[in-house]
């Protein structure tokens, strides 16, 4: 047998189907589906987030902001299987600090992998 050379054959797009399942949505794009559902999860990280610096705090980590929520409220979340997405730490992060002049810089990011 002889091994085929897929790219001498060019095939159209038209040509081209997707049978099997949908691919599966980024992180951002599933953090960004999450947060449209739920605004009330950033809201509540943002008052966590405002309390702590009132505090003194001046680096917050937003695993433990999370954390917090988890233990002070049992969140009804829409949208996805987690109530709140570990995924989703990195991206609620720079969003708060994106929106929130008074909380610019009081996470520490890293480049994002996804």
């Amino acid at each position: 047998m002889t091994q085929l050379d897929f790219e001498s054959y060019p095939v159209s797009s038209a040509q081209v189907g997707h049978s099997g399942p949908s691919p599966e949505p980024t992180i951002e794009e599933a953090f960004r589906r999450f947060h449209a559902e739920n605004p009330h999860v950033a809201q509540e990280l943002v008052r966590l987030a405002r309390q702590a610096k009132r505090a003194g705090a001046t680096r917050l980590g937003m695993k433990m902001l999370f954390e917090v929520l988890r233990w002070r409220h049992t969140l009804r979340t829409g949208g996805d299987d987690f109530k709140l997405n570990n995924n989703y730490h990195a991206y609620y992060a720079r969003l708060i600090m994106s929106e929130n002049e008074d909380l610019e810089g009081v996470f520490e990011t890293r480049k994002l992998h996804a």
